[in-house]
């Protein structure tokens, strides 16, 4: 039960199958060399896996910040990322240049080597701390696991930030702001009675088009100065409402002529139209 041990044979798992793909030819065996791939990709998940645990349970107040990750498209969060990391860190080394332009890929070259000589460091000293004493992690392993978590930080934000539009400050910001709408949206609705605790913790279908219609109805007549506010430019609001200004205005100036009867009647109506 001990991570250490764990990394240990995560890590022999990751050392065999490697020398397996060093030794083979590829040319010669082209599907026993994709199968080996598959099997280096699936180990070294496992590793970063352990490796993660250790780490939180080595250095769980020293970790690097991952705020960042707030600013990376929605697709790209996902499990295997670090591992898909590791990856590209490894591409970079050898001098193939994947999903971007050479030129970038020469600047991040050196974050790269200094990740991946980190990551064989680590592996090193954790495999004689698991033979040496495995339960525990004196200050030198804490000084090596701080050192390649920072790397792994930088190198991920780096990486991904030379491929894709990263969020801005502004873009997250307005995004919280769509987030609090649709919460005080909820609120309202509930104590107005348009919907119940009961569809919510059921997860009713219906609410994913409920809840967007009165939060536009909230965001141009209850909160007019949060995101769906028109004092606004196209370009101040959030990507998620700027393409549809023009109808928002529209949509605002007929609500404006509602009496609070008709407004009432309009909202339940959204709440079980489909």
């Amino acid at each position: 039960p001990r991570l250490l041990s764990q990394f240990f044979f995560a890590d022999e798992r990751v050392t065999r199958v490697v020398a397996e793909i060093n030794g083979l030819d590829a040319e010669l065996d082209p599907q026993q060399y994709l199968v080996l791939l598959n099997q280096l990709h699936l180990s070294q998940a496992h590793l970063l896996a352990v490796l993660e645990r250790i780490m939180e349970e080595c250095i769980p107040t020293q970790r690097h910040s991952r705020d960042y990750l707030v600013k990376f498209p929605e697709e790209l969060l996902v499990d295997n990322l670090g591992n898909h990391m590791l990856f590209a860190a490894e591409c970079l080394l050898a001098g193939t240049f994947l999903e971007m332009e050479e030129s970038d890929g020469a600047q991040l070259r050196p974050q790269a080597r200094n990740l991946l000589c980190s990551l064989e460091l680590v592996r090193t000293v954790l495999r004689e701390q698991s033979l040496s004493q495995p339960s525990s992690y004196p200050e030198p392993v804490r000084a090596v696991l701080i050192q390649f978590d920072r790397l792994f930080a930088e190198f991920e934000l780096s990486y991904v930030s030379s491929l894709v539009a990263v969020k801005s400050p502004d873009e997250i910001f307005r995004q919280q702001e769509i987030i609090v709408l649709f919460c005080e949206t909820v609120e309202r609705a509930l104590h107005l009675g348009y919907l119940t605790q009961e569809m919510i913790d059921g997860y009713e279908p219906l609410l994913m088009f409920t809840i967007p219609r009165l939060a536009i109805i909230s965001g141009l007549l209850i909160y007019p100065e949060g995101p769906l506010s028109l004092e606004r430019s196209p370009e101040e609001m959030s990507r998620v409402f700027s393409p549809f200004y023009n109808l928002l205005k529209k949509i605002r100036d007929l609500l404006w002529v509602l009496s609070a009867e008709e407004l009432c009647l309009l909202e339940r109506s959204l709440c079980t139209a489909e």
